[in-house]
C-alpha cells in the first residue's frame, strides 16, 4: 500500500526570513492524522533569507539529519563542532542527553533551502554526537546512495545513527529507475525534494511524500522534463 502525502497538504509557516513547510506535525501545526511515520517524527522543507537562522536552542533524545538542496548551512554547538555544509552533504546531529546548537544561511545573498529530519533515537540519554558526510553528485545518479544506517557501511562514507533505518538518496532522469527490495514488515517513506518522479506507479512531485507499506520493492522512475530526486527511509 501507499499513501501520498501531497506537497500542498502541507503545513505552512512563514516568519519572514523563514519559510516552512511540514509534512508532519510541528511546532504551532498540529494534524492528528499526520504527526509521524514510524520513527521518522519530522520533515520540513526550510527556506532561509540571507544571513538568518535559528540561534543557539536545545534538543535532547533525537536524530536530526539536515539536508541542503541549495546554498550553505552554519553550524555550531555545545560540543565545540563548528561545520559548514552544501549540497551532497549530509549533517546527522544525535542529541541524545542534551545539546545546543545554532544554524545560519552562510550566505549574506543566497537562500538557504534544505531539508530537516528528525528521527527518535532505539533509546534515550545517548551520549550527543556529530557526523557530517559529503560525496560526489555521480555518487546518487542514477543508484541509491546510503547516507546513513546503523552501522558503517563497507565501501563509502555512511553516518551511523542511533535508530533501524536506512537513509538513501538518489537522484534519476526522465525514464530512469531505481528499485529497492523492502524485507518482510519493513516501511518505507519516499519524499521528492526535486523534480517528478513516480513509485510503484503512483506519481509523485517535488515536495510530496508516500508512505509505503506491505510492498516487497519499490521502482522508482524519474519522469518530466529532468526526472527528480528522492530521499528514501527504510523502517523497521
Amino acid at each position: 500500500m501507499i499513501d501520498i502525502r501531497k506537497s500542498e497538504e502541507r503545513g505552512r509557516s512563514d516568519h519572514g526570513w523563514l519559510k516552512g513547510l511540514f509534512t508532519f506535525s510541528f511546532a504551532d501545526y498540529h494534524d492528528p492524522d499526520h504527526s509521524g511515520f514510524r520513527s521518522l517524527r519530522v520533515m520540513n522543507e526550510d527556506r532561509i533569507s540571507p544571513g538568518k537562522g535559528f540561534g543557539p536552542h536545545a534538543h535532547r533524545d533525537m536524530e536530526i539529519i539536515s539536508y541542503v538542496l541549495e546554498g550553505h548551512l552554519v553550524h555550531r554547538d555545545s560540543m565545540g563542532e563548528r561545520h559548514t555544509m552544501g549540497p551532497n552533504e549530509i549533517q546527522l546531529m544525535s542529541a541524545g542527553n542534551g545539546i545546543v546548537h545554532s544554524e545560519f544561511n552562510a550566505s549574506e545573498t543566497e537562500t538557504l533551502h534544505m531539508m530537516q529530519i528528525w528521527i527518535e533515537p532505539k533509546s534515550e540519554d545517548l551520549t550527543p554526537s556529530y557526523q557530517q558526510i559529503a560525496f560526489s553528485p555521480e555518487e546518487k545518479r542514477r543508484r541509491l546512495r546510503l547516507l546513513a544506517a546503523p552501522e558503517a557501511s563497507v565501501g563509502e562514507a555512511t553516518a551511523v545513527i542511533n535508530q533501524d533505518i536506512r537513509v538513501l538518496v538518489a537522484e534519476i532522469g526522465n525514464g530512469e529507475c531505481v528499485t529497492y527490495p523492502l524485507l518482510v514488515h519493513r516501511f518505507a517513506w519516499v519524499q521528492v525534494v526535486r523534480g517528478e518522479t513516480s513509485v510503484n506507479g503512483r506519481v509523485l512531485r517535488a515536495g510530496d511524500g508516500a508512505a509505503c507499506s506491505g510492498e516487497e520493492e519499490l521502482s522508482v522512475v524519474g519522469r518530466g522534463s529532468e526526472g527528480g530526486e528522492v530521499l528514501v527511509f527504510d523502517l523497521n
